[in-house]
């Protein structure tokens, strides 16, 4: 069963999190960051953790503000707070005894994997699925209600069946991100993997995310899977790819799993 543990975000509420243990022999330990408006039981997120504490890499996946099981008010979010609980959230297993080696980041998660990296206690390797090179690509979603959140300061959204409110100062922010200089400046290896058939985010977006990489970085195609990774098998199998790669990364403490679990949180 995952640990439940909850930290506080950037901007107050807090925010709920489920750290799959890893089983076996503890090669090392992780953080997933989720997609736009999808939450730590997305299938991407789930699978991915899981797959992954079942080849011996423990993964903290959490769900940002106002999502799932998190506190407080999506509409209060924004690109540059969910980097910044994404720092948290190394603070978090760093504070537990358990830093994480590994950052993986799906869609606009996988952004804010990037950006965060530098800043995040612990981290030597960042895997992105499916990102955008650009945080502000994902205005697509709220186009056609983005002149009234702009006019008015917020407006209600409709996504993926539920009602968010969208706030100007988030689009704002989103429009202001800019993630090619945190590329540059990674100074962490980075393990690309897009599918060439998602047609969410383009894969084009690799290729620019991979131009401004320094080395070490690789890419995988994620041939037949799409977007989400809903396909049978292709969580598990972007699972299987990252812990490959990752294994000259991570570096797991010698204390016993049992006890690192047993602290508080």
């Amino acid at each position: 069963m995952p640990e439940e543990v909850r930290f506080k975000s950037v901007v107050g509420p807090e925010l709920a999190g489920s750290i799959d243990l890893p089983e076996g022999e503890v090669r090392g330990w992780g953080i997933f960051v989720h997609g736009f408006t999808l939450g730590k039981n997305s299938p991407a997120a789930s699978r991915v953790s899981k797959q992954l504490a079942r080849e011996g890499i423990g993964m903290l996946r959490y769900d940002n503000l106002g999502i799932g099981d998190s506190d407080g008010d999506w509409g209060d979010g924004s690109f540059t707070v969910k980097v910044q609980d994404t720092i948290r959230a190394a603070a978090l297993m760093a504070e537990r005894g358990t830093p994480a080696d590994l950052i993986v980041g799906h869609s606009w998660g996988g952004a804010a994997a990037i950006a965060a990296a530098s800043e995040a206690i612990g981290v030597r390797a960042v895997a992105t699925i499916g990102a955008p090179s650009n945080p502000s690509t994902v205005e697509h979603q709220y186009d056609a209600v983005v002149d009234r959140v702009l006019s008015e300061g917020e407006h209600e959204w409709f996504v993926g069946g539920r009602t968010l409110v969208l706030k100007r100062a988030f689009v704002n922010d989103v429009r202001a991100a800019r993630l090619r200089d945190r590329i540059r400046e990674l100074n962490r290896p980075l393990l690309v993997m897009h599918s060439p058939t998602d047609d969410t985010v383009d894969i084009a977006n690799a290729g620019e995310i991979f131009r401004e990489a320094q080395h070490p970085r690789s890419f995988i195609s994620l041939e037949g899977a799409d977007h989400l990774l809903t396909a049978r098998g292709q969580a598990r199998r972007a699972a299987h790819i990252i812990s490959a790669w990752a294994d000259q990364y991570i570096e797991a403490s010698a204390e016993p799993v049992q006890a690192r679990a047993a602290q508080p949180a």
